[in-house]
């Protein structure tokens, strides 16, 4: 029974990088993607690593204005759906409307819910229920995935 469940979770780790294969309306080349990305955000929307806590200003960003996919520039979250989680990433209650799409993202600990930009498929974060009303989620992303354009 072991041996089967750590091969259940080995193939759903190298499933995941698969599913990225689907089609997106932006859609690029590695090297594409390169030359547009700096190695931090390359590292995060195409590899989907995550930055560390705290590192991003965009954490700290309280200004009114609209936070933006940093791989294809859609919109993604309004300023006013930002709130602080107290987890040193970026969070929000709830996306613009048609801004991400999400998948179920195994792994060693557990199964989490990714957050994906849905015109690049650029992996964004993850989203947990344990967010404020009204909606009760929150939205952790990394910053390095977004831009913030003020309003």
């Amino acid at each position: 029974m072991k041996r089967r469940h750590f091969l259940i979770t080995v193939s759903a780790m190298f499933a995941a990088p698969m599913a990225r294969a689907q089609s997106f309306e932006v859609t690029l080349t590695e090297a594409e993607w390169r030359a547009r990305l700096t190695d931090a955000q390359f590292s995060v929307l195409r590899e989907e690593d995550t930055e560390p806590a705290g590192s991003s200003p965009l954490d700290n960003e309280h200004r009114k204005g609209t936070f933006h996919c940093a791989g294809c520039d859609l919109p993604l979250y309004a300023s006013d759906a930002k709130y602080d989680s107290g987890t040193g990433w970026p969070s929000f209650f709830e996306p613009l409307p048609n801004a991400v799409r999400t998948k179920e993202d195994p792994g060693l600990f557990g199964s989490r819910t990714e957050v994906h930009c849905r015109r690049c498929g650029g992996h964004l974060g993850h989203v947990f229920d344990d967010g404020p009303e009204p909606t009760g989620k929150r939205y952790c992303m990394n910053g390095v995935a977004m831009v913030f354009k003020v309003a």
